[in-house]
């Protein structure tokens, strides 16, 4: 069975291979798993839907979970284990992608290009001037979070002449970068503050209305990590009143609900949580995600198996 529709290709791939259960599709998608669940072997769901706690008494035949993806943080692996249903998820990398949506949307937000688009499509540009967006070579770029993904964004600032200082728990060896303790210190210094941070108890609404605030208005969100991590009526708050010149979000706090007032917002640019979904990045997970399914179905263990612990 698989809990949600998977890139298409995927899908084609699980539907030639096996007999693929789509509970989406059913009119109650709750039932049609009351249906069928006990004729399930495995379940394909993904880093964004997870499986549950609840979700095992619901397929007593269980024996294989396969994530699409690498995260599997809302997975229970040790319900997993206990019953002995082996887990298996779709290592990759993933920093470099969500890098250059990171770039991508920093670019986009502050020279305005989704607003010059629906500008020239809505046939403005031959009566009206547009107006000019920000520079972002030699701009000052602030990294919150500065693991993989934090530090390649860096490279690709400095490739744009970009200053480039970070803030997380601890100051990382061998930087060429300067740590930044205190986050509204980096949020005032820069131009534009950028979201690459794991989501954890401590990081969880950590970009609040103080540090909003401190970005002022002059300056620019991104982020590219997790909704939870910027307190969304505070960020709503800032752009309304125009505190902070403009937000690009490919996260959000309750996907895929996206707050009414961020649509009607033209210093916003939005994508649906696109960071990892290139054709390279997805055609990789399908590998792996096949690999783990026919060696479980062979009697072999999965050769990406996720255990308790790892």
């Amino acid at each position: 069975m698989a809990m949600l529709p998977l890139y298409a290709p995927a899908m084609a791939a699980l539907e030639q291979a096996y007999e693929v259960l789509k509970p989406w599709e059913a009119a109650d998608p709750a039932a049609f798993i009351g249906q069928h669940g006990s004729r399930v072997r495995a379940v394909v769901s993904s880093t964004s839907r997870g499986f549950r706690t609840q979700e095992f008494d619901a397929f007593p035949r269980l024996e294989a979970l396969a994530c699409f993806g690498p995260y599997i943080t809302i997975f229970d692996l040790e319900r997993a284990g206990a019953l002995g249903v082996t887990v298996g998820n779709t290592p990759d990398e993933t920093a470099e992608p969500v890098a250059d949506l990171a770039l991508g949307l920093m670019i986009a937000t502050m020279r305005r290009l989704c607003e010059a688009d629906r500008f020239v499509r809505a046939g403005l540009w031959p009566t009206q001037a547009f107006p000019s967006g920000r520079e972002v070579h030699r701009r000052r770029c602030g990294i919150v979070g500065f693991g993989r993904i934090g530090q390649a964004l860096a490279q690709r600032a400095a490739g744009m002449d970009m200053q480039v200082r970070y803030h997380g728990p601890r100051a990382k060896a061998g930087v060429p970068h300067t740590f930044v303790a205190d986050l509204k210190e980096l949020a005032r210094w820069a131009d534009c503050l950028v979201i690459t941070c794991a989501l954890t108890p401590a990081t969880r609404g950590l970009v609040d209305a103080a540090v909003l605030d401190a970005l002022g208005s002059d300056s620019f969100l991104v982020n590219v990590a997790r909704g939870a991590i910027v307190d969304e009526p505070a960020l709503v708050a800032a752009l309304q009143e125009g505190r902070i010149a403009g937000a690009g979000l490919d996260v959000f706090a309750d996907e895929p609900k996206v707050p009414p007032a961020l649509l009607e917002m033209d210093q916003v640019v939005l994508a649906p949580h696109i960071g990892t979904s290139t054709r390279e990045n997805r055609d990789e997970r399908t590998r792996k995600l096949l690999e783990n399914l026919r060696a479980h179905f062979a009697g072999a263990p999965m050769p990406y198996e996720v255990k308790p612990g790892d």
